[in-house]
């Protein structure tokens, strides 16, 4: 048997993109043009996304759009109601259910797909196949959800049996290092019926529900969200349950490990790893590309050493992102948990403190300064995918989120957080049309997010899919700028500048600056507006960004103080004459300002008035140079 220690760490891959701009789809719902959207409906009522309907129309815009990776959110067979007993996969007990869709992280086979987005449901695995094929053909990278801290509680492989979890388990004990799952003494009680009561989750929609679970009567097992009672709350996960990785979690990060370590390397590889290992490979082995990894830092960093060196072993080239939150108390390490996760072999962690911080602009009390300084900052060099939205956040145009300032808003918080560092982008499917995602949609309510248990379409979205022409036919005038801008912010972030130069903030700089932005009453400045440079020594490009985050003020006068370091870079990368600043994200006629570099460096940088909710991506070069977009990488097929 491999120990850990047999497995140095390789070299990150190379990804085919040099700042891979990754479009999170979700297959239930992006594609879907039925327009029923009947609160808690059923696939017959509500419709559903299909294989087959990212046909080349769809892909080719997205590549237009700049995309070079697909994250295929939602691919694997999941715990649903919808029922396929006539191809041996019948619906799940409503109990376990949140909406009649179920969870896409609630997988029932590791192994398998999701017969909902098939033609033909037995032949789901085939279509998917050629799903692949399709999206490669297209110079597109398949991205894939890959759940190592826990599955749904009906779990069963009809594709891989033999790597069933928990078939060999002692389920009187509550951990250990032989077992697939964590139990508890029985029965299960679910939070679908307590008191008598039948509860607010899926049970009163499918007209079932006692809140009990036949495979769970002697013994219960832990949640997925680390709950070692067999009563879960209806906020738990509770439709999922925790796997064993060779430790027992209630004994924190510093407890007894039963896997090889650096301390041990001679200990035994936990049969939990080897069965997740095997799922990478079956679908390395379908072609799929990378893996965004849920949940990663509840997960042992030497398993993430062990597994990712193997997936490379078969395909150096696997790209892998890591879902992390260094603020969780629950992470298994004391340092920064994004940081140790890219030290042992992932491309790229969620930029979640960034995320967070932007966020709390809008909803007190943070200003753009903490970006670069303030409490979880992160280093701008540090590989982070850069989100302004994902299926776990609320959406950028809802009217109770973002200031309630509407689509708009995504232009200034996406182009802020993906010029300041060089790692992946992120665009969630709707995000580019102004997705709002009101109103309920069935068992999460109206949380300000696309619902993902339940059956239904984007209404915004689908006027973009028109019909499956995937046109933009039925799309608003403001809705087809907002789509063409993203395309723009794609296509400037693959300069040089962006995917490898130099992050140089300004804020600090212009604290005392009273022409950075400062409104009345503010004795500061840098509430509202954000700048910082972007150079790159080896291709001679400098960039300066410059975002005005207010929903409603126009900041006039603007003038950006560079300070002497960051001009002197500045110099030797754009030698000799005066400047010019040209903002590379403006529709036709693109904005320039010329000035002396005396006066840059006596004044700063005027950039008169800056309207609100906008941003502006300014290429440096000496005056006089030719007018044009400035080079970028082009992602390879």
């Amino acid at each position: 048997m491999t120990s850990l220690s047999a497995s140095p760490a390789t070299s990150a891959p190379t990804t085919g993109a040099e700042r891979p701009c990754i479009y999170q789809l979700f297959l239930r719902q992006f594609s879907n043009v039925n327009e029923t959207r009947q609160p808690n409906g059923t696939l017959a009522e509500n419709g559903v996304g299909k294989f087959a309907d990212l046909g080349d129309h769809a892909l080719r815009s997205l590549c237009e759009l700049g995309v070079t990776h697909l994250w295929l959110m939602g691919a694997l067979r999941q715990a649903t109601a919808t029922d396929y007993s006539a191809i041996g996969l019948p619906a799940d007990d409503a109990d376990l259910l949140k909406g009649l869709a179920g969870s896409p992280y609630a997988v029932r086979d590791c192994f398998d797909v999701c017969p909902d987005y098939a033609t033909e449901p037995a032949n789901r695995r085939a279509e998917f196949r050629a799903l692949v094929d399709r999206i490669h053909d297209h110079g597109l990278r398949v991205i894939l959800d890959f759940v190592p801290n826990h599955v749904a509680r009906s779990h069963h492989s009809v594709v891989r049996p033999e790597f069933d979890f928990g078939s060999h388990d002692d389920c009187t004990r509550f951990f250990s290092p032989t077992n697939n799952f964590f139990y508890l003494p029985g029965p299960l009680q679910l939070p679908t019926v307590r008191h008598g009561e039948t509860g607010r989750p899926t049970g009163p929609v499918t007209g079932g529900g006692d809140g009990r679970y036949a495979g769970e009567i002697e013994h219960a097992k832990v949640t997925g969200n680390n709950v070692t009672t067999p009563r879960p709350g209806a906020g738990d996960w509770y439709e999922t349950v925790k796997l064993n990785l060779g430790f027992d979690f209630t004994q924190g990060r510093h407890g007894p490990k039963e896997f090889p370590t650096t301390a041990q390397p001679d200990k035994p590889l936990p049969d939990t790893w080897l069965k997740l290992e095997a799922v990478l490979a079956h679908w390395q082995a379908f072609g799929v590309d990378g893996f965004r990894c849920d949940m990663a830092h509840w997960v042992p960093l030497e398993f993430w050493r062990w597994s990712i060196n193997r997936a490379r072993v078969r395909r150096p080239d696997t790209y892998f992102i890591a879902e992390a939150y260094d603020d969780d108390p629950a992470k298994l390490t004391d340092g920064n948990v994004l940081e140790a996760l890219v030290a042992v072999g992932f491309d790229a962690a969620y930029d979640h403190p960034s995320y967070r911080l932007l966020k709390a602009l809008y909803d007190g009390p943070k200003w753009a300064n903490d970006l670069d300084d303030g409490p979880g900052a992160q280093a701008p060099d540090l590989p982070l995918l850069r989100y302004a939205e994902n299926h776990d956040e609320v959406r950028l145009a809802n009217p109770q989120h973002w200031g309630g300032w509407g689509a708009a808003v995504g232009r200034p918080v996406s182009a802020l957080l993906f010029g300041r560092g060089r790692g992946p982008l992120l665009l969630y499917n709707g995000q580019e049309v102004g997705e709002p995602a009101c109103g309920a949609e069935g068992f999460s309510g109206d949380d300000g997010r696309t619902s993902v248990f339940d059956y239904g379409a984007m209404p915004e979205l689908a006027k973009w899919v028109n019909g499956h022409r995937y046109d933009g036919g039925a799309l608003s005038v403001a809705q087809r700028e907002l789509r063409a801008w993203y395309a723009r912010l794609f296509h400037v972030t693959q300069a040089p500048a962006f995917v490898r130069g130099d992050f140089l903030p300004l804020n600090h700089a212009n604290r005392e600056n009273p022409y950075f932005g400062r409104l009345p009453g503010e004795s500061a400045s840098g509430h509202w507006l954000y700048a910082c440079l972007r150079h790159d020594a080896a291709s001679g490009q400098a960039f300066l960004v410059v975002i005005n985050l207010h929903g409603r003020e126009t900041l006039r006068d603007v003038r950006i103080h560079i300070p002497a370091a960051a001009l002197a870079r500045l110099d030797a990368t754009v030698p000799g004459g005066p400047l010019e600043f040209c903002d590379q994200l403006a529709e036709k006629p693109v904005r320039r300002i010329r000035m002396a570099r005396a006066e840059v460096q006596a004044n700063g940088v005027r950039l008169g008035a800056l309207a609100p909710l906008s941003a502006g991506y300014f290429a440096i070069r000496r005056a006089g140079e030719p007018k044009r977009r400035p080079t970028t990488t082009k992602p390879a097929a």
